[in-house]
């Protein structure tokens, strides 16, 4: 019998908790979106600026590989 009493208490609570919610859920997503769009924003930004710097990096060591390999094949063919 405990146990049965502790499953409808259990099942009670789970059902006011999310009543609760639901009823809740108009006010405190609006709240939240509020709050965490400039921290959303701020990390879009912050990874298209690391995007932009890693994509004049690699393009820099490319053509450094490029020159290297131009400086390799012009020794090779003079000797």
């Amino acid at each position: 019998m405990a146990l049965l009493e502790n499953g409808f208490l259990k099942l009670g609570g789970s059902i006011a908790l999310g009543v609760g919610a639901i009823v809740l859920a108009p006010i405190i997503i609006p709240a939240v979106s509020s709050a965490v769009r400039p921290l959303v924003k701020a990390g879009i930004k912050s990874a298209m600026v690391l995007y932009q710097k890693a994509t004049e990096l690699a393009s820099e060591a490319s053509e450094t590989l490029g020159d290297l390999v131009e400086e390799v094949k012009a020794e090779v063919v003079s000797e």
